[in-house]
Parts: structure tokens; sequence; C-alpha cells
């Protein structure tokens, strides 16, 4: 039998996943680390954790699958993107890496804005200059720390070190680069037009694949350190949320992903390059070729109900806390609940905005806050589908929602209702790691195609359609919508206290 082997770099550790040539998660390790933040807003990790941990976690899963090296027949690579890794000519890391959920950036991306202008810069890259993509952080390293800088000669995403640790060649996925905010992503490759801006030289950037190509293989010195054989090829894979959605079979237009954790992502495939002209929405290549990817994200989706469960009912299970939410009406007697309360990023890229309660009276007891929370939650993700069809994304036929929230069939349904569209749950749990192994058997020739191969391997487990709940609360998302506005000018004045 065939095996292949899917690596997932995430910020808090390294998942293994070994499946067969059948599309059976046959076993999972992981490895975990830690990141640094030595001053406010940054976030900082050392580039050998993740080669550490990568090492730890392909020997237990090997060990506990009693697979043979022989056998592994590709590798596919995922993992947290947009983080900075800067390499010397001797292939060196020259300070620590600088991780997605760094926020040192802001005057780097005003920088960034006024060399290209915002939107000639969203037109090229799908993005504007968010202080979480990769350009800004080379910026700030430029300015900052000139003299490190000029040490520079490879720039690599945290994945990508691993395939350098992997196969001493330097190679980046579509997927991947897309996130950096250098990409042209209707070329599918790096942007000259960014690069010379910007005052980066082309030279120290990796050649771009596509996510099932060959890149390139284990070196001997790798193999030594993992137990893998040498020559086992490795593939582009994808960023962790492009991979999640092959992981779950999102990869044709139409079926749209829903990630609902402590964030709630969104992920449409689009045939073509769908750009949201004003930078709202994330457009990215996807890992699988010739794909592209719109994305929005709520940084509070199941924070926001595990907030509301440790501050209303601490202790109480999800279960327990929920089953009397499902016996108050849809609306909840007119209460609703913004759910920013970490700030939001999609459709309110706004660090300042806050939770709230609106519409509270006497008659709501926790129950309805309960439920409040889920509905409000599912109209801040309808905004980013909202946003996807105003950018001109097809009919959505149907959502995969996975997730610890999807666990609740009172959120799903509420969901169902206030996206107006049949929702689906998988029997793939394991994410990222698992899109990356499918890219890996893809790419070696297990599957003609990625959606063929999702065809196979993943099936629907469960189906929830739209009640006679949507009629209102079709009425109430015109309602919400007009919170935000309102009560900008107070989160702005209330500040960052």
């Amino acid at each position: 039998m065939s095996y292949y082997l899917g690596i997932d770099t995430s910020t808090t550790a390294t998942k293994a996943l070994l499946m067969d040539d059948g599309g059976r998660v046959v076993a999972v390790a992981s490895s975990e680390y830690t990141f640094e933040t030595p001053q406010p807003l940054w976030s900082e990790q050392e580039p050998q954790l993740w080669w550490d941990a990568t090492i730890e976690s392909i020997r237990a899963v090997m060990k506990s699958s009693a697979v043979s090296a022989a056998e592994v027949k590709g590798i596919g690579l995922t993992g947290q993107m947009h983080g900075l890794v800067l390499l010397d000519m001797d292939g060196k890391v020259i300070r620590p890496a600088l991780l997605w959920n760094d926020q040192r950036t802001g005057a780097q991306c005003d920088d960034i804005r006024a060399r290209l202008g915002k939107e000639h810069l969203i037109q090229i890259t799908g993005n504007d200059a968010l202080t979480g993509f990769t350009a800004p952080k080379i910026l700030w390293v430029q300015q900052e720390e000139p003299d490190l800088y000029k040490k520079g000669a490879h720039i690599l995403l945290p994945k990508d070190y691993v395939r350098y640790k992997l196969s001493d060649e330097f190679a980046i996925d579509c997927a991947g680069g897309s996130g950096t905010l250098l990409f042209d992503i209707r070329a599918r490759s790096w942007s000259l037009e960014v690069l010379e801006a910007l005052e980066i030289d082309p030279r120290w950037l990796p050649e771009t694949y596509e996510g099932t190509q060959i890149t390139s293989t284990v070196s001997s010195a790798a193999a030594e350190a993992t137990g893998l054989n040498e020559g086992t090829p490795i593939v582009g894979g994808g960023g962790d949320q492009a991979a999640a959605a092959v992981g779950t079979g999102a990869v044709e237009e139409g079926i749209v992903s829903l990630s609902l954790g402590t964030s709630g992502v969104v992920f449409a495939t689009t045939d073509q390059p769908a750009i949201e002209p004003d930078g709202r929405l994330h457009a990215f290549c996807h890992a699988v070729p010739g794909k592209w990817h719109l994305m929005g994200v709520m940084l509070s989706a199941g924070g926001s109900l595990r907030w509301h469960r440790d501050t209303f009912a601490p202790g109480v299970s999800f279960d327990t806390l929920l089953e009397p939410a499902s016996e108050i009406p849809p609306g909840s007697d007119g209460l609703l609940f913004l759910p920013y309360l970490t700030g939001e990023r999609t459709p309110h890229p706004d660090p300042l905005a806050r939770g709230a309660f609106v519409g509270l009276t006497v008659r709501h007891s926790l129950p309805y806050l309960s439920r409040s929370v889920l509905e409000g939650v599912a109209f801040g993700l309808r905004d980013s589908f909202e946003l996807m069809k105003g950018a001109g994304l097809g009919e959505i036929s149907q959502v995969r929602v996975t997730g610890g929230g999807a666990k609740s069939a009172l959120w799903r349904q509420i969901l169902a209702d206030v996206l107006q569209t049949e929702l689906v749950t998988v029997n793939s749990e394991e994410g990222a790691a698992y899109g990356a192994a499918i890219l890996a058997a893809t790419g070696t020739g297990a599957f003609s195609d990625i959606p063929s191969a999702c065809q196979e391997v993943i099936q629907v487990t469960g189906r929830i359609t739209p009640s006679d709940a949507v009629a209102q609360y079709d009425e109430l998302y015109p309602i919400y919508r007009q919170l935000y506005p309102a009560l900008q000018p107070s989160f702005r004045g209330l500040g960052s206290g």
C-alpha cells in the first residue's frame, strides 16, 4: 500500500498526518512549541522549533503506524501563512521569524499604500496592505534593522523553511506566495512591479509552484534526521486555509467552506481571480492548480460563544448552555449581538470594534442571550457571503461547515437559515494536514486531480436545509448591518483600553 504524509506547521504545534491511498487517516502526531512577544504587538518564533517539531512528529507518526519509509510516496506541506523567515547566503536564519499575528508594521502598511496606491495594490495582489502580511514585515526589517537586512539573501514562509530543511531547496506554493502581498494573483507569480516599488531583490524569493507540483525531494541529511527515505517527493502544498479547504472538499465553485473555530473563516473557490475592490476580503491563489479563492475572516466566532459561556455560565457544558436556547424564537425577541469582542477583520478591518448586546429588556434571560450570540455570529459571517457575491462569486450551492462550533445542531440550523443555503458536515476532521496529504497523493499520481481526489475520499455526513425562519432573519439582517456604523464613533471614543 502507498501512504502520504501531510505536515502542518502551525503557530503552536507541528502536526504530521499519514494517509493511505484510499484517503483513510492512519496516524497523527503533534509536537507543540511556543512563540515570543518581546515587545507589545510583536510576535516572533525561532524557525528551529518548527524543524525540531517536524522531526519529532514524523518519527512519532511513523512509529505509531508501523508504516515503512519505503511506503511513503509523497509529502505535502501546509502551515501558518504570512510569516517572514529571513536567511543569509548560507541558508542560516538571520533573526527570529516575524509571525502572521505580529502587529508592529502599521507604518509600513501606510508606506506600501503610498508607494503603490491602495486601489492599484489591491488590483495586483488581491489585498490591501495589512499588518499580518509578509511584505510590511520585510519593510520593517529593511527600515528598522538595516544591518541585519544587508545580510539577507533568501525570504521564506514558515512551511517553506521546513521544506528547505527537508530538501535543501528553496520553493513556495502559489497559495502561500499570494499571502505575502508580493504576488500578482492573476499571473500566479511574483509581481516585479510590487518588488521594485518596495525595493526587494527578486533573487531573494523562491521559485513558485502549484500545490500538486513536485518541488523537491528529501535530502540525505533530512532522511537521517526524520527516518524518511532519501528522494521521497515533496509537493508544493498550500497555506493552511487553502489546504484545509482541500481537506473538506471545498475545491470547486459553488462549494463554500465555513470553519467555525475560535475565529470564523469563510472560504470560496473561484475559477477566475475575483477581487473585492476595497480589499475587505482576501483574494488568494488556491492550492488547487488554476483556481483562486476569496476569504473572509471573523475574529471571534466560536470565541464569542466561549466568552459568553465562561462569563455567564462558567463550568457549564456548551450542550447544557444551548439546550434552552433552542426553545427561544428566531430573533431572540428583538435582541441582537455584535461579535466584535477582539476587534474585527471582515467586513470591518477595525481593531477598535467592540462587542455589544443591543435591544436588551428585562425579559431577556440567559437562553435569549445564548441564542443571540449564535445569531450574531451567523449575521457576521453572512457579511462575508454578501461581499463575495458583490465581488463576482457565482451561486452558492452548498456550505461545508467544520470546527468546534459545527457540533451544535442549533447553530448549524441558524447558519443555514441566515445564509439561506444548505449546510453540510463531512467526514474529514483533520483540516490542513489532511489537505496537504491529498495534495501529495495527487501530485505523485494516486489521483488524477484534486476534485477527483476529494470526491473519492470525502463524504457528506449530515445535511441541514433552511427552515421557515429564513424570512425573519432576512428582516433582521439589515438592522444588524446598521449597528456597526452607528456604534463605530463610540468604539473609537472608547479607544483601545
